[in-house]
């Protein structure tokens, strides 16, 4: 294994020191923690999201059992460049990443929301660098009379800043007792030691934006081609998710050849962290 995949020391989540490897023209960062394996697993992040807003819970239980990297792609947080408008273009930044800065032939891959049309899109274009796939309150886009997003979770999405109520909206909409968890998980990104890093700027996320345009309703998502995946996917969501619909996933399961499908009925967009360790110890024993 390569010696960047070495964690770095306190390599707890919370703990885990910030490094940079350019490859592609970019310079990024990532972070490295975790128990030896054999094959890294590489996450994803959603739309705005930074390394910072992983849940440092649902990292740790994932180390437990496996090295585990996080970076930012292109043009987000503490890396260089611009973000692509295109989710195939952020794709192919995250493999210049695996394959120029990790120096691995082949990984795990988990994409949460817009991270999950990304790995999926990863998986399309580059089929032997990935080993398995975990895909999270995410879909392939173009799905026929799938549900489109609502103007509310649209707008509050895309607000300049987003407060601590916005993310209870999008991720924990619902009952007090999920909210709280949502709570609780704003309140664990707080553990870092580390100064955080910066939020994503504004042009990020209208490139952002337009990528995920392009994947839901013009005509760049990969439904269509949902058979070409071979690959063990374990695709997972919240029933009660207002950002991507839960039917979604099921339409993606009926196409994917090697999948299995788990849903969370008491849960939305931010099921993961609302059941940080018991998504995470299903994520291992998938990956395992």
């Amino acid at each position: 294994m390569s010696t960047i995949l070495e964690p770095s020391p306190m390599g707890q989540a919370d703990a885990a020191l910030t490094r940079h490897v350019t490859a592609g023209g970019i310079r990024f960062a990532f972070r490295v923690f975790g128990a030896p394996s054999a094959v890294p697993l590489v996450l994803c992040q959603r739309f705005r999201g930074t390394m910072d807003d992983w849940d440092p819970l649902f990292l740790d239980t994932l180390a437990n059992e496996r090295r585990v990297v996080i970076f930012d792609n292109a043009g987000v947080g503490r890396s260089s460049g611009d973000s692509p408008a295109t989710i195939a273009g952020m794709a192919d930044h995250a493999a210049a990443f695996i394959r120029g800065a990790l120096g691995v032939d082949q990984v795990d891959v988990l994409g949460w929301s817009m991270g999950g049309a990304v790995a999926l899109a990863l998986a399309i274009a580059q089929p032997d660098l990935v080993r398995r796939l975990v895909v999270a309150a995410s879909g392939p886009g173009s799905i026929p009379g799938s549900t489109p997003m609502s103007d509310e979770v649209r707008l509050t999405a895309t607000k300049p800043v987003n407060e601590d109520d916005d993310f209870l909206f999008l991720f924990f909409d619902g009952p007090e007792a999920r909210r709280a968890t949502g709570r609780a998980y704003l309140a664990r990104l707080h553990r870092r030691a580390e100064p955080r890093g910066p939020l994503t700027s504004m042009a990020t996320v209208q490139a952002m934006a337009a990528a995920l345009r392009g994947w839901r309703i013009g005509g760049e998502g990969i439904y269509a081609r949902l058979a070409e995946i071979e690959q063990p996917v374990l695709v997972a969501t919240g029933a009660h998710d207002v950002m991507v619909p839960a039917r979604d996933s099921f339409a993606m399961v009926e196409r994917l050849p090697d999948a299995e499908l788990v849903v969370y009925s008491d849960a939305g967009h931010g099921f993961l962290f609302q059941h940080a360790v018991r998504f995470a110890t299903r994520v291992n024993q998938f990956l395992g």
